[in-house]
């Protein structure tokens, strides 16, 4: 009996801090960085491109649960794709520990998501892709499921020294069905509140001209959650 071992790449966690930041200052704030870096590769004509994520919970909410008290290791599961494009949807894991966080993907196609949306997951355990396979496993023994649907504009750009990347998440939206998730045209119910989500990431160290570039007076790092914000309009 020949027994297959399935092997991980080595965890690289990145910094990660998040700001809730007015309209005026987006402005501003996207106006200084686009004259010092350039913008993420998948960006249209205006600069930005869209997000649609699919977000899994247990029936105790325990990634919402852990989010809001902070718990300083906890991991969230969803499906997201880009631009619209719901041929090629990602498989996400996204891990945080205090303020560190990393991230493992997989591909999926848009029928391989139809049948996780109504429960039909064999094929992941038939998988050779170790995260498939451990988001089978734990939908099967944590009994997760779909919980939510977020979109959103997102503006990115790049700093190549430290890995920088800096985001403006705007226009969040969701929708009153999961099951709308491969629908784009669906997501209608506004969840902005008036604000747009400055994020900041990088590896080993964040570089001074990125540090002065996005100075805000009175606006402190805080804990913020599309997921955790979404699931207020359930």
């Amino acid at each position: 009996m020949m027994i297959q071992i399935m092997i991980t790449k080595p965890v690289k966690y990145r910094h990660e801090f998040k700001h809730r930041i007015t309209k005026l200052d987006d402005y501003d704030l996207s106006k200084r960085l686009a004259r010092l870096f350039k913008r993420d590769a998948n960006s249209d004509s205006h600069g930005s491109y869209r997000v649609s994520s699919l977000y899994f919970d247990t029936p105790y909410d325990k990634a919402m649960r852990e989010k809001i008290a902070g718990v300083n290791k906890r991991e969230k599961f969803r499906l997201r794709y880009y631009n619209n494009n719901v041929e090629t949807v990602k498989l996400e894991k996204k891990s945080k520990h205090n303020n560190l966080s990393t991230k493992r993907s997989s591909t999926l196609t848009k029928d391989e998501v139809r049948k996780i949306l109504i429960g039909d997951i064999a094929f992941l355990l038939q998988s050779e892709d170790p995260l498939l396979v451990e988001f089978y496993s734990k939908i099967k023994t944590q009994l997760l499921a779909p919980k939510t649907v977020v979109v959103y504009d997102r503006e990115a750009f790049i700093y190549e020294p430290g890995n920088c990347r800096i985001t403006f998440d705007r226009n969040l939206k969701t929708s009153y069905s999961i099951h709308d998730f491969l629908n784009p045209d669906h997501f209608k119910y506004d969840i902005s509140e008036a604000i747009t989500i400055l994020e900041v990431k990088y590896d080993h160290f964040l570089p001074d001209i990125v540090k002065i570039a996005i100075q805000l007076k009175d606006r402190p790092a805080s804990a913020f959650s599309k997921y955790a914000v979404s699931r207020k309009y359930d």
